[in-house]
């Protein structure tokens, strides 16, 4: 029997919203602080997912203001398609509120944000069989609204708030035979979380929540997969039923630290006296019939491309003359002078190894693993040293530096998992090549670039940066092991 891995989507990924067209499978995630935003997916299968590109490429539609906290920024998106055009809504906790934008194509170009008038995060669309679109809301309150203007026709509503648990969010809607099914999340994003539903025969309700509720949850388990819900379902089109979910994947000892962030997990959903039923979220599961493994894009970047990779993310903003391809052809340039500038892309992989040719030039650069602006460990090269500095919080520290050659070098970060029973997650080692070869200059505990150390909402991001002068990458590489 063909089986898959989960998480089918690794690395910080979380509130996973699918839907169908044809044969087709696209999905979206939560972008928080990074630019650009809501990164979007193509898939045959569930399975085998590849990065068309980002809902939110451009400042028209993103643009954060510089003080945006770390795991502020975009929230929650839900992703559908109505009477053949693309609809996402979504929330930027830090300025505009809850807005949508379409798209013909899912590849884009994606429309300027439509603003609508409804409070709250995680907002969803749906439509009824009269062509009224509804959307609700964390809390759980629906709307029912003109997705073309934003505005308020009805509402908002107070439908089903869940069992008792704290923090009912990510609502869904789903007209599935004569019932509509409110699906959402509750217990908070942690070890407490739960995926519980409702149904009713109107939108507006009354909802009759499910006997056996909650559907899933990991929490009180010592599964592998933790914190297990803010779930999304999709039929295929021989007629089974999946739930794609975030969840972690803690190591460690006490209490367990998960550094990839929330990941997306694809699980099989059976429908059971008019209910849908969901099983633990397995590393391993029996595949979809369908199956449509795709040749991925390589992982090392030599630059050579017109334009960035889809994967290439920045907190909150990236601004043109931060950055060029064409400066040094074959390089890319990152220029700090109005500021830092990092670009950087997910840690998918609890084994790893990110590496980058850098020509610091006469500025400051270098290759860094972060959670968030308190909590990132960097290898860079200034002054004709290499050294390793660590940022935990209040405390910055130079723990390691070493000389180094005037001219291009290679810079180095090994992550290894270790055994369960270590109190670290994994450990970073990091290391400079140099005329003799590569030279370890600095091992350090993972557990501080961890969420259970950092907080919020994201997880580990590995790139480049620049934070004087201007700093030029022959290549970027990263392998998982």
């Amino acid at each position: 029997m063909r089986t898959y891995d989960n998480p089918v989507i690794g690395g910080f990924h979380p509130d996973p919203s699918v839907c169908r067209v044809g044969e087709d499978y696209y999905l979206v995630c939560s972008s928080f602080e990074y630019f650009p935003g809501v990164p979007l997916f193509h898939s045959r299968d569930l399975v085998h997912w590849r990065q068309l590109g980002n809902v939110l490429d451009r400042p028209g539609q993103l643009n954060l203001p510089d003080d945006t906290p770390a795991s502020a920024g975009i929230y929650a998106p839900t992703l559908r398609h109505h009477d053949g055009r693309f609809y996402l809504i979504t929330t930027e906790v830090s300025g505009k509120g809850n807005f949508i934008v379409t798209a013909d194509r899912p590849e884009g170009p994606w429309s300027d944000p439509v603003l609508v008038d409804v409070p709250g995060i995680d907002p969803d669309l749906a439509w009824d069989e009269d062509g009224n679109c509804w959307c609700a809301v964390a809390g759980v309150k629906v709307a029912r609204i003109d997705p073309t203007t934003g505005k308020v026709l009805e509402g908002p509503l107070p439908i089903w708030s869940g069992t008792g648990l704290q923090h009912p969010e990510a609502p869904h809607l789903y007209r599935v035979g004569d019932w509509w099914y409110l699906l959402l999340a509750e217990g908070g994003t942690a070890h407490g979380h739960s995926v519980s539903i409702a149904r009713a025969r109107s939108p507006r309700g009354p909802y009759e929540p499910a006997p056996a509720n909650p559907i899933l949850s990991h929490r009180s388990t010592d599964l592998p997969i933790q914190s297990t819900g803010h779930a999304d379902l999709v039929s295929a089109p021989d007629g089974t039923w999946w739930m794609v979910l975030l969840g972690t994947r803690p190591r460690g000892w006490f209490p367990g630290f998960h550094v990839l962030g929330r990941e997306t997990f694809l699980t099989p959903v059976e429908w059971v006296d008019g209910w849908p039923r969901v099983g633990p979220v397995q590393e391993q599961h029996p595949a979809p019939e369908a199956w449509h493994p795709f040749e991925l894009p390589p992982v090392r970047d030599d630059f050579d491309a017109p334009t960035l990779a889809f994967s290439w993310i920045s907190p909150r903003s990236r601004p043109e003359d931060s950055w060029s391809l064409t400066r040094r052809p074959g390089w890319l340039t990152l220029d700090a002078t109005s500021g830092p500038v990092f670009l950087g892309r997910r840690q998918q992989h609890f084994d790893c190894r990110a590496s980058a040719r850098i020509d610091p030039g006469s500025g400051r650069a270098g290759l860094s693993v972060r959670m968030d602006e308190a909590h990132h460990y960097d290898i860079e090269v200034a002054g004709g040293a290499a050294s390793v500095v660590a940022r935990i919080g209040p405390v910055r520290q130079c723990i390691a530096s070493r000389p180094v050659p005037s001219g291009p070098v290679t810079l180095a970060v090994d992550i290894v998992a270790t055994s369960a029973d270590t109190r670290a997650p994994d450990t970073l080692t990091f290391s400079v090549e140099g005329p003799e070869g590569a030279v370890e200059l600095a091992e350090l505990d993972g557990r501080y670039l961890s969420t259970q150390v950092a907080g919020g909402f994201t997880g580990r991001v590995v790139g480049m940066y620049v934070t004087e002068g201007e700093a030029a990458f022959d290549w970027f590489d990263y392998q998982p092991r």
